[in-house]
């Protein structure tokens, strides 16, 4: 791993390409006419999206050519996650898209750093409200440079979730049972259309808990910001043999300590794993 101040330095870069990239997304979106298209026929993409990445991407290769980068727009090879050996970016220019496309204002850049498949750093910048999510591994986690922590929410009744739901419908019934599960058993749902955010939301005692299947450039970043905040990360089904847990996103759970437990069995028997 590297020295503690490789990484701090590593972060301070990580934040500065989070808000130039942020600035942006809010410059394209207020001043332009927005471009969309979609990929794989189902998932809206705007022009946005592609230039804010290929300036993420262009400037980490420039400054750290033998790092290796996953992307959503441009370099979406998962395959990235299970090589260990080089440090690896993981990027999403703009987490909530569909927000974003909307004129909704939650909406984040999520830039995360990996060595051998750990996540040593997480910047995650929501440039319409101004907030920046920060952590270094083993440094805490701050929100416009002040320290945050979970809610400590202590049962399921009294706490506030957040999910999501594909962008293909073909397979909605697990999740569906999943979600009437914990409609019954928590205070009520929140659905704000961007992981990476939820998830912040959730290291800052905004929401009590969060679950769902993501990619990792929705959650790399923002998981390593909550498990800094006091959070617990974990998964209510299996990580695979060899797989490092930090970038696994199937049946993702994040919430405060007290609760993670509990949830995680609502999961497991919605889910029909137990």
């Amino acid at each position: 791993m590297s020295e503690p101040k490789a990484i701090a330095t590593i972060a301070d870069f990580a934040a500065e390409l989070a808000l130039e990239a942020g600035e942006l997304v809010r410059r394209e979106r207020d001043e332009n006419t927005l471009r969309t298209d979609y990929k794989q026929q189902t998932e809206l993409v705007t022009h946005a999206d592609v230039i804010a990445d290929e300036m993420i991407t262009g400037a980490i290769r420039e400054r750290f050519p033998d790092h290796r980068i996953l992307s959503e727009e441009t370099m979406p090879d998962l395959s990235q996650a299970e090589e260990l050996d080089t440090p690896l970016w993981i990027i999403d220019p703009i987490d909530g898209t569909v927000n974003y496309a909307y004129g909704h204002p939650q909406v984040a850049v999520s830039i995360a750093y990996a060595e051998q498949g750990k996540v040593q750093v997480g910047i995650v910048h929501a440039p319409f409200s101004g907030e920046t999510f920060r952590a270094v591994r083993g440094s805490g986690a701050t929100l416009n440079g002040n320290p945050i922590e979970h809610s400590a929410a202590t049962v399921p009744r009294d706490s506030l979730f957040a999910t999501g739901f594909p962008y293909t419908k073909d397979s909605l019934e697990p999740l569906l049972r999943r979600l009437d599960a914990m409609i019954h058993q928590c205070r009520d749902l929140r659905r704000i259309g961007s992981a990476a955010l939820d998830i912040c939301w959730v290291a800052c005692g905004r929401l009590d808990i969060y679950y769902e299947n993501v990619s990792p450039w929705d959650f790399a970043a923002a998981r390593l910001i909550a498990l800094e905040a006091g959070a617990t990360a974990g998964h209510f089904s299996e990580v695979p043999d060899g797989y490092p847990a930090d970038l696994w996103g199937r049946d993702i759970l994040i919430s405060a300590p007290a609760v993670w437990e509990p949830v995680r069995k609502i999961l497991r028997r919605a889910s029909g794993y137990e």
